[in-house]
């Protein structure tokens, strides 16, 4: 399974939502502050690109030091249709400074050197180490799972419903309960079965290996639905 320092790297570097919260910014009188792009460093510091004129860019360029705390704070919302489409959030917490002349003219690049972190997902609760989220990598498939499990959902709704099969005793319906794809990663698929309006389960369906990329997805998932199927 992918570690808490993964899940939130993956999360970090995805297309989730975010938002940055400074202390001290009156959000009542402020636009959301919304980076338009965010990575992650060799150091692990998380790099956030703002509009020149954005509050969270004058609050860091009048900054002293690494004075000015702020937080990141991601929502990841499941890309289908499905009951509890909230699949987890994360936290990344530090220190923002701007990093001059690294962005496009009018644009300015704010550096939140990593603190803490934590994550609440599908998975679990944890803390996040500054080194682990360091050394950790995102999920390679991260750029393309939106996607995929909307291209599963729409064009393979059938093969979906057969690992109800997979199950045994546990889908304790006697119809095979509609079978949506909820989250992928290298290790494998999740898969929400919903028996109905307010009655719904999860399931993870482990992949014999760890994938690479799509290729390597497209033969697990072949494999997957054999399996089903027979």
């Amino acid at each position: 399974m992918p570690s808490a320092a993964e899940r939130t790297r993956t999360l970090v570097q995805s297309t989730c939502s975010a938002r940055l919260v400074v202390p001290g910014l009156d959000p009542a009188h402020a636009e959301p502050l919304v980076p338009d792009s965010r990575s992650v460093g060799p150091e692990g510091d998380v790099f956030l690109e703002f509009a020149a004129d954005s509050p969270a860019v004058r609050a860091a360029t009048h900054a002293r030091g690494d004075e000015l705390t702020a937080v990141l704070e991601i929502t990841d919302v499941a890309p289908v249709a499905v009951p509890h489409r909230i699949r987890g959030r994360a936290w990344v917490s530090g220190w923002l400074t701007s990093v001059p002349g690294i962005a496009e003219p009018g644009r300015m690049m704010l550096r939140l050197e990593f603190g803490e972190a934590y994550v609440d997902d599908l998975w679990g609760a944890e803390d996040i180490e500054p080194e682990d989220f360091r050394d950790a990598a995102p999920d390679p498939l991260v750029r393309h799972e939106a996607e995929l499990l909307q291209h599963l959902a729409s064009a393979h709704d059938e093969q979906m419903r057969t690992l109800c099969g997979l199950l045994g005793e546990r889908a304790g319906a006697p119809n095979r309960p509609n079978a949506v794809p909820v989250a992928l990663d290298r290790f494998g698929l999740r898969v929400r079965f919903v028996e109905s309006r307010d009655a719904c389960f999860d399931a993870r369906f482990e992949f014999p290996e760890p994938v690479r990329d799509v290729t390597e997805l497209r033969r697990a998932m072949r494999t997957l639905f054999e399996a089903a199927a027979s």
